[in-house]
């Protein structure tokens, strides 16, 4: 996603949950988690990354989270899962952002989460994820540079 695409959807993310807290979103239960999702779609085991979890929020609603990840290959992976329509193809988005780079996606209609996998040893990273429910569009992540040994 070009990166000027991504600041218009996280400024209209935040303008929409800014001035209406949305419609409410019922929870579910995920079946995967952020480590099952990057070893579901690219194999091998994952660990939490220092400071690598945002709630996906629209408004007051959680709808989702996104993780930063990271393996022994030296390779970060960002899953984004969701937390409402479970089960159901909506729209979700994880991205990933090494610094120098360009913003890589993983976005589509997806049932349980969007996962995107980068190398970056020792660099910075910035990640975000989104999940669009009815007509609304929850956003979170970090936009600072973090993550970068």
């Amino acid at each position: 996603m070009k990166a000027w695409a991504k600041t218009g959807i996280v400024a209209a993310a935040a303008l929409s949950a800014a001035a209406i807290t949305g419609p409410v979103a019922s929870a579910a239960t995920n079946p995967y988690t952020a480590a099952e999702a990057c070893s579901h779609d690219f194999g091998g085991s994952w660990s939490p990354a220092k400071d690598g979890e945002r709630d996906v929020m629209y408004g007051t609603a959680k709808w989702g989270e996104v993780h930063l990840m990271y393996n022994s290959a030296h390779a970060n992976c960002v899953a984004t899962i969701k937390s409402v329509d479970v089960g159901t193809k909506t729209y979700v988005d994880a991205g990933i952002l090494v610094k120098g780079g360009t913003w890589q996606d993983d976005d589509g209609q997806f049932a349980y989460y969007a996962a995107v996998k980068v190398s970056a040893n020792n660099q910075c990273v910035q990640y975000d994820g989104f999940v669009a429910h009815g007509s609304g569009l929850a956003s979170g992540g970090r936009y600072a540079w973090g993550n970068c040994d």
